[in-house]
C-alpha cells in the first residue's frame, strides 16, 4: 500500500466500510492530539473553561450535526460535511468565531460568549432551512425513552457537569437505539455496531457504565481541575454531537 493509498484509506468518506477498527483508533488518536492543542489555544487566549464557554459552544454542536445530515440526505457531497472533514470544519469555524468574539470583547467590551453564541445560533439555523420534519413519532418515542434518564439524574447528588456529560451520552445512546431498532437507520461505528448486534438495548447500558466510570476516575485522579473540566466538556460534546446528528437524521429522513 502506497502512502497515498494509506491517506485515502483514513480520509475517504466514500470507503466501505466507513469505520473500521484501525480507522477508529486513528481518529481517536488525532482527536486526542486536537483536544490537547485546542486546550493550549484556550489557555493562551485566557479563556476560562466554564459554563459560559460550554453554552456558547452548544449551537456549533447543533450546526455540525445538522450540517452532517445534509450529506446523509444527499443534498451535498462535500467532503467537509462527513467524517473526518466535518470535525475539522466545525472546529475551525468554532475557533475562528471564538477569536473574533474575543477581539470584539477587547475592542468594545462586549462579552465574547454572547456574540459567539449568537453567531452559532445563526449557523445552526441554516441547515434546517433545507431539512423537513418527517418523523414526529420517532422524535416523540426517543424523547419519551430519554426522559426517565433526565428524571433519575435530576435526583442524583453529583456534580452538575458530571450529570450533563452522562445525559448527553444517554441521549445519544437512546436515539441510536430507537433509530436502529425501529426506523432502519444503520450504525456505522465499530463498538456500537457490535453491541447493537448483541442486543439493541445493551448499547445504552454499556455506555452508561463506561461514562460513569470515566467521570469517577477523572474526579478521583485528575490533579488539574481546569483540565479535568475541559475533558468532561470534550466528552459531552462528542455525545451531544452524535446524538443530535442521529436525532435530526431520524426526524428528518426517518
Amino acid at each position: 500500500m502506497s502512502f497515498d493509498d494509506l491517506i485515502s484509506y483514513f480520509t475517504d468518506p466514500t470507503a466501505i466500510p466507513v469505520y473500521t477498527l484501525p480507522k477508529t483508533m486513528a481518529y481517536a488518536f488525532v482527536l486526542i492530539l486536537a483536544a490537547l492543542g485546542i486546550y493550549e489555544i484556550l489557555k493562551r487566549l485566557n479563556v476560562k473553561i466554564d459554563r459560559r464557554l460550554a453554552i456558547a459552544i452548544v449551537p456549533y454542536v447543533i450546526f455540525g450535526s445538522s450540517a452532517r445530515v445534509l450529506r446523509d440526505a444527499g443534498l451535498t457531497d462535500s467532503y467537509w460535511l462527513v467524517t473526518p472533514g466535518i470535525y475539522v470544519f466545525v472546529a475551525a469555524v468554532t475557533i475562528a468565531t471564538l477569536g473574533l468574539s474575543l477581539f470584539m470583547q477587547k475592542k468594545f467590551k462586549f462579552p465574547y460568549f454572547k456574540l459567539m453564541f449568537a453567531v452559532g445560533l445563526v449557523l445552526a439555523f441554516i441547515p434546517f432551512i433545507f431539512l423537513r420534519l418527517a418523523n414526529t413519532a420517532g422524535a416523540a418515542y426517543a424523547l419519551l425513552l430519554y426522559m426517565p434518564w433526565v428524571a433519575i439524574f435530576y435526583f442524583v447528588k453529583w456534580k452538575l457537569e458530571n450529570k450533563i456529560v452522562v445525559l448527553t451520552h444517554m441521549f445519544d445512546a437512546t436515539v441510536t437505539y430507537v433509530a436502529t431498532s425501529s426506523y432502519g437507520l444503520i450504525e456505522l461505528h465499530v463498538l456500537p455496531t457490535f453491541l447493537l448486534s448483541m442486543h439493541p438495548a445493551s448499547f445504552i447500558f454499556v455506555k452508561l457504565v463506561a461514562i460513569v466510570a470515566f467521570l469517577l476516575l477523572i474526579d478521583r485522579y485528575a490533579k488539574d481541575e481546569k483540565f479535568a473540566l475541559y475533558l468532561k466538556m470534550i466528552v459531552a460534546i462528542l455525545g451531544a454531537a452524535t446524538g443530535a446528528r442521529d436525532f435530526i437524521e431520524m426526524t428528518s429522513l426517518g
